[in-house]
């Protein structure tokens, strides 16, 4: 476990490759017709638990852990196994787009998970499913286990809830290229977290299919455009990297995280963007990001496009002058856990004031202390008070293995980066 720093951190840092661009591409891979090469793949709990899943539905799946290289034997749009009863653990990827995939084939399945798992919602997709042919059936509360009797997409048009999660919509962009005719899917309500549909987009391009949207409120999959087997390569992950630019934050350090630009795939680049609002220098150089810390200020902040970097942005600002609010993020109470009320907590027992609201946060600075933070197996809760415990003694995390979802080095790759402190 780390400890307190005496001075700024200064260094550089590789993260491991994007663990939403290693599932988004190997979902692909099973579904194009040949064998697909990902370079850069993440090795961690949520890519095993794909990983795993593609295997039992019966594809040939060959991991080079040392060259972090997956070789996958897609099969087109049918798997070998007709019948499987898939456990995904906590995998939200892994659940919302294996369900839309299986869907879109033939042949009888269930996917089911941990007890939170059981509480995360997938009703609205199982309705849109529903409208495109299939039957899929979830728990009453509209939550996993789901059942799946597939027999193709029949029919040409669908709506899907766009306001809890946007890995609804990905998963049936994906499954979508499975069909033969053309599939226009309309959009109900306000699209949350806007950047992971482009990165799904992206890497859908990438695999040969292009799909038009209009303003993300209606997106047409063409027909006749399968995936095609390629080598990809992935980057760094993003939200990975959101830690260590945070370190040079709060230590009024300078941190280099190579491998992602201002044109990265993904939008939690834009995390840059709140550091600089808080006053932090960020040079977006050639092939990688610097972040150079200065005296923070505390900040009013949109960040329901880069979600999955609130938990790192809130231990910011408890060393910024004044308070700071994040907004619009309603849609993180159902991931891993309440990401806002058990955010607060957490942000309360180290001696912060918080203020919570149904879809918000503000954070005012206080006079802290140590204590010990509780995770609730959620791996950003983890590593993002990790970094609390840079500035402030006497910070334990518990349960820190709850980081192997996503980020299994991570304790060790912080370690080696204040090492020179």
């Amino acid at each position: 476990m780390t400890g307190c720093v005496t001075g700024p951190v200064n260094g550089e840092v590789i993260p491991p490759g994007s663990k939403s661009i290693t599932n988004r591409a190997l979902l692909c891979a099973a579904i194009a017709n040949g064998t697909s090469t990902l370079q850069g793949a993440l090795n961690c709990e949520d890519t095993q638990i794909m990983v795993n899943s593609l295997r039992q539905l019966g594809l040939q799946v060959i991991w080079d852990h040392q060259k972090n290289v997956i070789d996958v034997h897609g099969t087109g749009n049918a798997f070998p196994e007709l019948q499987a009863d898939l456990h995904v653990g906590n995998s939200g990827t892994t659940m919302r787009f294996l369900t839309a995939v299986l869907s879109s084939m033939s042949g009888r399945y269930s996917l089911d998970g941990v007890d939170r798992m059981r509480q995360r919602p997938i009703g609205d997709l199982t309705v849109a499913l529903n409208q495109l042919g299939a039957t899929v059936q979830c728990a009453a509360n509209g939550c996993p286990p789901v059942q799946i009797n597939a027999g193709g997409f029949r029919s040409k048009t669908t709506t899907i809830a766009g306001d809890l999660s946007s890995q609804y919509l990905s998963g049936i962009l994906i499954a979508a290229t499975n069909a033969s005719h053309q599939i226009t899917v309309e959009i109900q309500n306000h699209l949350v977290s806007k950047p992971y549909i482009d990165l799904t987009l992206s890497v859908l391009q990438s695999f040969g299919v292009t799909i038009e949207h209009s303003n993300y409120k209606t997106f047409v999959v063409p027909q006749g455009e399968s995936v095609k087997p390629i080598t990809y390569q992935i980057e760094p992950d993003a939200s990975a990297a959101s830690y260590f630019f945070a370190t040079a934050a709060i230590t009024g350090g300078a941190v280099t995280v190579h491998g992602l630009t201002r044109n990265a795939l993904q939008g939690d680049i834009q995390f840059c963007d709140c550091l600089a609002q808080m006053g932090c220098e960020v040079q977006y150089l050639e092939h990688s990001t610097r972040v150079t810390g200065a005296p923070l200020s505390g900040i009013e902040v949109d960040m329901n496009a880069i979600s999955d970097t609130v938990q790192t942005l809130a231990v910011v600002s408890l060393f910024a002058e004044g308070p700071t609010t994040i907004s619009n993020i309603r849609h993180i109470r159902e991931k891993e856990t309440d990401r806002i009320s058990d955010l607060a907590t957490e942000l309360r027992r180290l001696g912060a004031r918080v203020e919570e609201t149904v879809d918000s946060l503000t954070i005012h600075p206080g006079i802290y202390r140590g204590d010990s933070i509780e995770t609730y197996d959620d791996h950003r809760m983890a590593m993002s008070f990790a970094l609390a415990g840079l500035r402030i003694p006497g910070v334990q995390i518990l349960n820190p293995h709850c980081c192997r979802k996503t980020y299994p080095n991570f304790f060790n790759d912080l370690e080696t980066l204040i090492s020179g402190v």
